[in-house]
């Protein structure tokens, strides 16, 4: 088995019955908000707290991985046991929670569980342990600081000791009254995707002017956009003319020219992620144009991912270019061919798309997915986690690069102005700051310069081990955006992701206020774990803001647009 380390600790003894009994309460009070809003997505929608031993003792024990065996734990490097019951992967998914005030940590193994321990000392001592051990399950080596700066790099030394960053970055809201509670809901802020037809709902293309889509495996269809949310209007451009589009998977959709075109990319191949080319549909006249190719000097390429050059330029009616990912490339791609004049799709053959910049790089990235800023700087997230900043002049060289926390990047947002990204995993959302100030005093982002050493720490948007568990099943986030924001002097509000069954929002304010009450007394990294959950009977496919201007003077936010699978 390896080596171990063996601490008692109780969770609970007879002197802590009080505050286990009001942590019981705490718990069963949240189960019964989840009960009361109709949710029938959790695991456990009917649990409450149980003691199992009132005295037991935890080990971390590596494990050396067993030819033959079946058993993923004995193969998994760190494990946390806990008395008999408890057996599980020293890793993210566990949701660990730790409380430094009441001495106590909260996780999830198959169930949440909560271990109280009898002095700060031990307390200190397991969150510690915790800590190394994670490192190591993450990266494979063992977490002496010497490695920890060989994986993030003497700049980012306060992503390892959170408590000797530069936090002067993070803008203190004290002056705003978001600290004291949790977020409200409010229904009527919400429109849902349930009144299409037809076809299992793929992708939100979510408009800023007239009008919203959303795609499936039948076509486009076209919802209003209201102040209150959005509306069907009956009108769906179908593929091929209503052909069978069953071989249609769509990885990604693109508004461009004033919305009135859409851009559908598919795979080329199923179960990869990668595709050969695209279908360009007219909105307007309900017919796919044309079905593009990615092609680089007579070489066909494949690409991951598309974005907008910038936050806004889907709103201009002469855009003609957009960008292009795949795991080593970074790109642009223009509709026009080299003369700047729009290819006649009559006498072209199958179009092939024009490759107006960007770099192949030899090895090591593994990008994912990518952002634009209002600007055109471009944020890329990769495969282990790390997070680029590449200015508006240059795809060659990223500006700066966060080493991440060893979690794949699966989905990357911007702010217009280019001074917060967010990055989506499986069991976080991580938000940089990406200010920093020069040697002349001025202040700047990462897309324009090298940040130095005074970098701060970033912060980790969680979910509770209660609602993890609650999510269900798919409890893996997906698709964290900023509110949506294409001028510059306006502000993001909000941050929204999607997990199971639930839409996540959390108040960007809130979060960015360093004396936020969910950062006392926490060791490592700051969490915030203050959100609003909206519940659906069903799986997400995705949840997203509406443009800024639909916000009211009655309602500072935008609606949120949740869409589900019919």
């Amino acid at each position: 088995m390896g080596s171990s380390q063996s601490h008692e600790d109780g969770i609970i003894d007879s002197d802590c019955e009080e505050e286990e009994e009001e942590a019981e309460e705490q718990y069963d009070d949240a189960l019964g908000d989840h009960q009361k809003s109709g949710s029938s997505s959790g695991d456990t929608p009917k649990a409450k707290w149980v003691i199992y031993e009132k005295l037991t003792s935890y080990n971390f024990v590596k494990t050396a991985k067993t030819n033959g065996n079946e058993d993923e734990l004995d193969s998994a490097g760190w494990v946390l046991e806990v008395g008999s019951k408890v057996r599980v992967r020293v890793s993210t998914e566990m949701q660990m929670k730790m409380f430094g005030d009441q001495r106590r940590v909260d996780f999830v193994n198959k169930a949440v569980w909560a271990l109280k321990f009898l002095s700060d000392y031990e307390y200190r001592n397991f969150v510690t342990l915790f800590q190394n051990c994670l490192f190591e399950n993450a990266y494979g080596m063992e977490a002496s600081e010497e490695n920890k700066v060989k994986v993030y790099g003497k700049e980012f030394i306060g992503w390892v000791k959170p408590e000797v960053a530069d936090d002067s970055m993070w803008e203190d809201a004290k002056d705003l009254s978001t600290d004291s509670a949790p977020l409200k809901g409010n229904r009527g802020s919400i429109e849902e995707f349930e009144e299409a037809a037809n076809g299992g709902v793929q992708s939100l293309a979510l408009g800023a002017l007239d009008n919203s889509f959303l795609v499936n495996d039948i076509g486009v269809h076209v919802y209003r956009n209201l102040n209150r949310g959005i509306n069907g209007k009956g009108i769906c451009v179908k593929y091929d003319g209503g052909g069978n589009a069953s071989n249609l998977t769509l990885k990604k959709t693109l508004l461009m020219r004033a919305e009135t075109n859409i851009m559908l990319m598919s795979p080329a191949n199923k179960g990869k992620p990668n595709a050969t080319g695209l279908k360009q549909v007219d909105i307007e006249t309900g017919k796919i144009v044309t079905e593009w190719k990615f092609e680089k000097d007579g070489s066909d390429i494949t690409m991951r991912d598309i974005t907008n050059d910038t936050k806004g330029s889907q709103l201009d009616p002469s855009e003609s270019t957009f960008l292009g990912l795949n795991d080593k490339i970074l790109c642009q791609w223009d509709i026009r061919d080299k003369k700047g004049m729009v290819q006649d799709i009559a006498t072209s053959g199958s179009p092939v798309l024009h490759w107006t910049q960007g770099h192949q790089f030899s090895r090591g990235t593994n990008f994912q997915c990518f952002a634009s800023t209002g600007d055109g700087s471009i944020v890329v997230g990769s495969l282990d986690g790390k997070i680029r900043l590449y200015s508006k002049d240059s795809m060659r060289q990223a500006k700066t690069a966060f080493p991440g926390l060893g979690s794949p990047i699966t989905q990357v947002d911007v702010t217009y102005d280019g001074k917060w990204v967010l990055g989506t995993t499986d069991t976080y959302l991580i938000l940089i700051c990406t200010l920093f100030t020069d040697k002349d005093g001025k202040t700047k982002t990462g897309f324009t310069g090298r940040m130095g050493n005074r970098i701060p720490a970033p912060r980790l948007l969680k979910l509770t081990p209660l609602d993890s568990h609650l999510a269900g099943n798919d409890n893996k986030f997906h698709g964290g955006h900023f509110s949506w924001v294409t001028e510059s002097g306006n502000q993001e509000r909000h941050v929204v992701a999607t997990v199971g069954k639930f839409s996540v929002v959390w108040d960007f304010q809130q979060v960015k206020n360093t004396s936020h009450g969910c950062y006392r007394n926490q060791q490592g990294l700051k969490s915030c774990y203050c959100y609003k959950i909206v519940l659906k009977d069903e799986s997400i496919v995705e949840s997203r803001f509406m443009h800024d201007k639909y916000a009211g003077s009655d309602l500072p936010e935008a609606p949120l647009i949740v869409a589900t699978p019919l």
